[in-house]
C-alpha cells in the first residue's frame, strides 16, 4: 500500500514538473514573440522614418537657376516672369518654334514688359550645332542686341537635312554679314575657329543634360519646364504665362 502511495506521489511530482516545464516553455515562447513583435515594430519605424527624411531632405525639382543677365535676353531681366529656351540651331522644331511661337510671345509678353525671353544652347542634333553655337556667343558678347537678329537669320536659313554639315565657319559668318549683324566679322571668324566661347556653352550643355532634358526645344517659365505639347501649343502655352503673370502680380 505504501508503494502504491509513493507511486501515485511521483507521478503528481512529474505531473507537476511536467506542468511547470511546460508554462516556462510558453512563458519562453511569449517573451520570443514578444521581442519579435518588437524588433518587426522598430523595423517598420525605422522605415517609415528614412522614407519621411527622404520627402524631406529630396531637392525640388522641376526648378532650373539661371543667370538671365548673362545669356542672350529680349526684354528686362527684371521682368516678372521669365521665359527660357534650350535650344539647337540645327533643330526643326526649333526653327518652327523660333517661328510660330516666338513672334506671339514678342508681341503678348515680352513687348508688354510681362516677360523677358532668354535662349540658351542644347547642341544635341550635329557636330556643327556646336560651331553655331560658337557664332552666336560671340555676335551676343560682342553686340547683345544683335544676337537676335542672328537668332533670326539662322532659322531663317536652316537647311533641310539636319545631318549635312551645313554650319561651317564661312557660312555663318558670312550669313552675319549677309544679313547685316553689327560685329566685327573677322573677330567672329576668329572666335568660332578658337572656339573663345566654348566654355559657356559647355557650362550649358551640362545644366541641361543635369536637369535631364530630352530634346529641344526645351522651353521653361521662371525656371520650371513645360512639356513640349504646352510649348509648342501656343494656346496652351499663353494660359501658363497667364498664369505666371497673375502670380507674380499678388
Amino acid at each position: 500500500m505504501e508503494k502504491i502511495e509513493r507511486g501515485r506521489v511521483n507521478l503528481a511530482q512529474k505531473s507537476q514538473q511536467k506542468a511547470t516545464v511546460k508554462q516556462i516553455k510558453q512563458q519562453q515562447q511569449q517573451k520570443k514573440q514578444k521581442r519579435m513583435r518588437v524588433l518587426i515594430w522598430g523595423i517598420v519605424v525605422c522605415f517609415i522614418a528614412l522614407i519621411a527624411a527622404a520627402i524631406i531632405l529630396k531637392p525640388k525639382a522641376g526648378v532650373v537657376d539661371i543667370a538671365y543677365d548673362k545669356v542672350p535676353t529680349l526684354g528686362s531681366v527684371e521682368a516678372p516672369v521669365k521665359i527660357a529656351e534650350f535650344g539647337d540651331f540645327k533643330c526643326p522644331t526649333c526653327q518652327y518654334f523660333s517661328k510660330d511661337i516666338l513672334s506671339q510671345i514678342k508681341k503678348d509678353y515680352v513687348d508688354t514688359g510681362k516677360a523677358s525671353f532668354s535662349f540658351l544652347n542644347f547642341t544635341i542634333i550635329a557636330q556643327d550645332s556646336y560651331t553655331a553655337a560658337l557664332a552666336g556667343q560671340s555676335i551676343y558678347h560682342q553686340n547683345k542686341d544683335e544676337f537676335w537678329k542672328f537668332y533670326d537669320a539662322l532659322y531663317e536659313n536652316q537647311q533641310a537635312d539636319e545631318q549635312a554639315a551645313w554650319a561651317t565657319p564661312d557660312f555663318l559668318t558670312e550669313l552675319a554679314k549677309s544679313n547685316g549683324v553689327n560685329v566685327d566679322y573677322d573677330k567672329l571668324r576668329k572666335d568660332i575657329d578658337e572656339g573663345t566661347y566654348s566654355g559657356e556653352i559647355d557650362k550649358q550643355n551640362a545644366l541641361a543634360r543635369k536637369k535631364n532634358f530630352t530634346g529641344t526645344p526645351t522651353v521653361l517659365i521662371n525656371g520650371k519646364v513645360l512639356d513640349s505639347s504646352v510649348s509648342l501649343d501656343y494656346s496652351k502655352l499663353k494660359v501658363e504665362l497667364d498664369k505666371a503673370v497673375e502670380e507674380a502680380g499678388k
